[in-house]
């Protein structure tokens, strides 16, 4: 894994995927309690629902049977995007950000002008529901194409994984200097990840059963915060060149 980039300001390499894992965690567990059990950003769990259903008829919900297609073509497209858009030379990470936050935003203020949802098979709790899909499927997005040797921001069995291998490794010191300063690294930025989605679902809970979808806001400012974050590392200062050397 790759340090910080040059010109990026110290710390914000591993606060800006800390702050995109809380955000995951706070939009899925809102989700879950509020749409009828559905995962915004546990693909996994909406696969295990989706399997169970076509093998026995129940768990018929609309909405988690309709993440997984949903969560594939947002990504898909994205990635097309993202690609079009490099090659004409406009950043990727600025307009992920910002069309991440907006589908959270749309998803707010869908929630709280129709909600709440008695039935989560209602259209408006569907659409509600996808759309936090398509940014949590624009956020997975983001981490691959534009936060190159980041962890993932939403998949916390690997990064569990990964910080406990490596702290192991770490506790045994076996490995030359450079090897373990990867790992060193490595768990100095897995480890804000785990501890923000795991702070984003209990705020994220404690939000739902007091403000109901109203808690639908905490991921929404959250996803700002990531937007500024990003412009932060975008703009950091200049890397130091030679005052003697001419320009090309």
């Amino acid at each position: 894994m790759g340090k910080e980039a040059a010109g990026d300001p110290p710390g914000t390499g591993r606060l800006l995927p800390a702050v995109l894992s809380t955000t995951a965690g706070a939009a899925d567990v809102v989700s879950f309690l509020a749409l009828g059990g559905l995962f915004t950003a546990h693909i996994t769990g909406n696969l295990v629902i989706v399997a169970a259903h076509y093998l026995t008829g129940g768990f018929g919900q609309i909405g988690p049977l309709l993440s997984v297609p949903v969560f594939v073509a947002v990504l898909g497209v994205v990635t097309l995007a993202a690609g079009a858009g490099a090659k004409a030379g406009r950043g990727t990470r600025r307009a992920l950000l910002v069309l991440q936050a907006g589908l959270l935003a749309g998803s707010l203020v869908l929630a709280v002008t129709f909600g709440p949802f008695a039935d989560p098979d209602s259209p408006t709790a569907v659409v509600v529901g996808m759309l936090g899909v398509a940014a949590m499927a624009t956020q997975n997005a983001l981490v691959k194409l534009a936060l190159p040797g980041t962890p993932s921001t939403a998949v916390m069995t690997t990064n569990i994984t990964q910080l406990i291998v490596d702290l192991a490794a770490l506790v045994r010191s076996r490995g030359g200097p450079d090897d373990l300063a990867r790992i060193r690294h490595r768990a100095r930025v897995t480890f804000p990840c785990v501890v923000g989605f795991v702070a984003g679902c209990a705020a994220g809970a404690g939000l739902e059963v007091r403000l109901g979808l109203w808690a639908l806001a905490l991921p929404v400012v959250l996803a700002a915060s990531a937007v500024l974050l990003g412009e932060l590392r975008r703009v950091g200062p200049a890397p130091h060149r030679d005052s003697n050397r001419r320009d090309e």
